[in-house]
């Protein structure tokens, strides 16, 4: 298992350059059975690194390109009437997979937004009062562009809460901006072959279950606790991180041991994984925004204020 992990990794860094901690990140969220929220200015690989992911794990994939037009029951599915059976029938939409890639998800008004908040939380789709369970693996990756952006629409903060993480997508550094520009213009050939699947089903389930078997010492489940109640008290935020916020570090912190190669968790894999975590359920103060301050920073402030255990 961890010689395929490994390979997984290497092929994974390999197919998408310059964005390798944002890649683990994206990789610990699958692992740890929640789903990414991915921000980044156009043409940052934003998508490529869903795909690419998708492919390495196997399984069924679907894109939905989110526009102002888009209808829940585009997501969702519908019920038609089948005039040759002379009966109802349900069409099943393209949520009904292992890996959705929900792309430009802000550039879609709030209530078609809405349709995946119940099969992100409950893994269940309802079409025309029906219940319908989704794949036992279901991973929801969302592209959005910077708020600022034009024709966007902020997606509500409790939709925002059922993404475990919340990754910031930046430009590459030179090196990596010239090997991706070789990579495309056909230098480097091997890099453009898609990746070919490295989990099965089966292989799938035994690592999650690993992940889940990862030690979670009392003090450090006392460590992310603190931090967390940390973030209602500090007067740069309008409000703070929810239990829910706590929870997500300490599945995702696991997970990042997992890949480390780790039985257990250490106060540096909380570290790693509270901005991510945090960062979409907390809200900067007007005066704080006012002053230009960097929410990241903030952030890791507030964690290393708080006593790491021994």
């Amino acid at each position: 298992m961890r010689e395929q992990i490994a390979t997984l990794l290497e092929t994974y860094e390999s197919k998408v350059l310059g964005q390798n901690k944002n890649l683990r990140l994206l990789l610990t969220a699958f692992l740890a059975d929640g789903h990414v929220l991915i921000e980044g200015v156009p043409g940052t690989g934003k998508t490529q690194m869903v795909k690419t992911l998708a492919s390495l794990v196997g399984g069924d994939f679907s894109r939905i390109q989110f526009t102002p037009d888009l209808l829940p029951s585009d997501i969702t599915g519908s019920t038609i009437y089948n005039m040759k059976e002379g009966a109802f029938q349900t069409l099943q939409g393209p949520i009904f997979t292992n890996v959705l890639l929900a792309d430009e998800i802000n550039r879609t008004p709030a209530k078609t937004q809405a349709a995946l908040l119940e099969a992100m939380e409950e893994k269940q789709v309802t079409i025309q009062g029906k219940t319908y369970a989704l794949p036992d693996v279901f991973f929801v990756a969302a592209t959005q562009n910077p708020i600022e952006f034009e024709g966007t629409y902020p997606l509500p903060e409790a939709q925002q809460d059922r993404f475990l993480f919340k990754l910031d997508v930046d430009f590459p550094s030179l090196e990596a901006e010239i090997s991706v520009l070789q990579q495309v213009t056909g230098e480097k050939q091997d890099t453009k072959q898609e990746a070919n699947a490295i989990f099965s089903s089966d292989m799938l389930d035994e690592v999650r279950k690993e992940v889940a078997s990862i030690t979670l010492h009392d003090s450090i489940a006392d460590y992310i606790t603190k931090i967390v109640r940390k973030t209602r008290e500090i007067e740069s935020f309008q409000y703070g991180a929810s239990t829910r916020g706590a929870i997500a570090i300490a599945k995702t912190a696991k997970a990042w041991a997992f890949l480390l190669g780790r039985d257990y968790v250490t106060p540096d894999d909380v570290k790693v994984v509270a901005v991510p975590s945090l960062r979409h359920r907390v809200q900067l103060s007007p005066y704080a925004e006012m002053e230009g301050t960097n929410l990241d920073d903030i952030i890791q402030e507030l964690v290393g204020a708080i006593a790491v255990p021994r």
